[in-house]
């Protein structure tokens, strides 16, 4: 018998005070499907210090924010997850993390985040003490400024980032890749597809069997910096 125990706190401050919508979410079991959606500036879907805590397997969630100053934060035990992020606004911050307590590992991975705006700080971290055996992380970003930090243990993991930068010399996006992990038959790989100059990305790659990365660059002042090793 599958146990389900889901806690979820609402506060809807009122608009003559405060713009901010807080939600706060703690999940145990399985087979869990969550939407969330908030419109306004300073709203959060779980902080640094109270983050949403998921446990289980077969977990969907798709977060929508719409406004600037906005927080997600969300931490994940369990093997499969599929992740939808979209943020449209400024200054917003995401940190998702996955096999936090390293009892579990997560198997099978996805997660597609979409930025519209600047000054976003997105941070992910996958398969902490153990190796993810299958990851597909996409990041779309258009503005700039933004910070991409991502961490990744993983057997076979694709990480690609698309990034439209409106900046031609400075101001661009920072994009850090560390992925390590001894990777399977299809190792793991990097995907850079860039538009738009001013941006640095650091790309760092170890493990055994393949490591790939794969970048397309157009635009002026790009600072990239690879290292990979066995």
């Amino acid at each position: 018998m599958k146990r389900v125990i889901l806690t979820l706190f609402l506060t809807l401050a009122a608009v003559n005070v405060a713009n901010t919508n807080e939600i706060y979410v703690e999940q145990i079991g399985d087979s869990l499907d969550l939407d969330i959606t908030q419109t306004g500036s300073d709203n959060v879907a779980g902080t640094a210090e109270a983050p949403m805590v998921f446990n289980g397997d077969d977990m969907t969630f798709d977060i929508d924010q719409v406004g600037d100053t906005n927080v997600i934060a969300a931490t994940i035990n369990g093997n499969t997850y599929s992740g939808t992020i979209s943020l449209t606004g400024n200054a917003n911050n995401v940190d998702l993390v996955c096999d936090s307590i390293g009892s579990v590992t997560c198997e099978t991975v996805t997660v597609d985040v979409t930025v519209n705006g600047d000054n976003t700080d997105i941070d992910l971290r996958i398969g902490e003490s153990a190796d993810a055996s299958g990851l597909v992380a996409t990041f779309t970003v258009d503005g700039d400024a933004n910070v991409i930090d991502t961490e990744v243990d993983g057997t076979n993991a694709d990480v690609t980032v698309i990034i439209d930068n409106s900046a031609s010399l400075v101001g661009g996006n920072t994009v850090n890749i560390d992925m390590d992990g001894d990777g399977d038959i299809n190792g793991n790989t990097v995907n850079l597809d860039i538009t738009g100059g001013g941006g640095v990305y650091n790309v760092t790659q170890s493990g055994i069997n393949d490591n790939t990365v794969v970048g397309t660059f157009e635009g002026d002042n790009q600072t990239v910096d690879i290292i990979q090793s066995d």
